[in-house]
């Protein structure tokens, strides 16, 4: 067995499973991380990519019993779109983020918008499901994308991360949905809650996550004295500042880093630090 096995129910802890989906790409990591949560009744987070394959692992998985709630964190096409099969398969209502698609021409280190996502319910910030001996509550973690949801087990202290915080790489911030300003409220707040351990859709989980989640705020307000200091040096182009940043970067993430620090410009502009568009940026006067 592999360390991260496509399509094998593996239990995390008494009340989580996680199967992987055939997805794995330079964006995805392994793969995309579907979890069941429950013993007599389920619930299914992230249901994954409509594949054949996935959404017969998924089923296996289940083994008959009842699944109470199909819940998404975002609706990008590697999280989303086997919500419709699986609810069709099980009955189970569709919950959880809102409906968002996006027209987006730019590079992306991430799946397009999935457009036929409809859920049966929408989950504000701080609402439920629950089923036998679980309770999941809404954890709203705009920033990746502005629909994003976290979901908090109450019962075992676990929170499924979704994009928002993930097991092997920095999150994409891509304008215009993708917010570094809203993105970096949500981690401050994740800093303020009690979680034991976070599940990501992609990637190990994270045993010590606010030490994580504390070096991942660092990492971002790295880059922006990066920036800063670029623009200091009069270097206000972002494929020159990319080249500067992302030193040995492989070429096919070179468009998504460019996104990356055109959003944290954004960030720095409503800040009033700079100025300018995506041509020609410098420190505000």
């Amino acid at each position: 067995m592999t360390e991260y096995p496509t399509g094998v129910a593996e239990r995390l802890d008494a009340l989580v499973v996680r199967v992987l989906a055939p997805n794995p790409s330079p964006y995805t990591y392994t793969g995309t991380q579907t979890y069941l949560v429950g013993t007599d009744d389920l619930a299914v987070v992230d249901p994954g990519p409509d594949d054949a394959e996935h959404l017969k692992a998924l089923t296996a998985a289940i083994a008959g019993r009842p699944v109470c709630a199909i819940l998404c964190t975002h609706t990008h096409r590697d999280h989303s779109p086997a919500a419709a099969p699986l609810a069709a398969a099980t009955g189970a209502p569709i919950i959880g983020c809102a409906p968002l698609t996006m027209r987006d021409a730019g590079p992306r280190a991430d799946a397009a918008f999935d457009a036929d996502y409809r859920p049966d319910r929408v989950l504000a910030d701080g609402e439920t499901v629950s089923g036998e001996g679980w309770t999941i509550e809404a954890v709203a973690t705009p920033g990746h994308t502005s629909n994003h949801l976290c979901f908090g087990v109450r019962e075992n202290g676990a929170l499924f991360t979704g994009d928002h915080v993930m097991g092997w790489s920095t999150t994409v911030v891509a304008p215009p949905d993708g917010d570094m300003t809203a993105y970096m409220k949500s981690l401050e707040r994740l800093m303020t809650r009690a979680d034991t351990v976070f599940y990501p859709a992609h990637g190990p989980a994270i045993d010590r996550p606010q030490r994580l989640v504390r070096g991942m705020i660092g990492h971002r307000r790295q880059r922006e004295r990066q920036i800063l200091r670029l623009l200091e040096e009069g270097v206000g182009y972002i494929p020159e500042m990319r080249a500067r940043m992302y030193v040995g970067l492989d070429s096919r993430l070179e468009g998504a880093a460019e996104r990356s620090v055109l959003a944290h410009l954004i960030d720095l502009q409503g800040r009033g630090i700079v100025a300018g568009n995506e041509g020609d940026w410098r420190l505000a006067a």
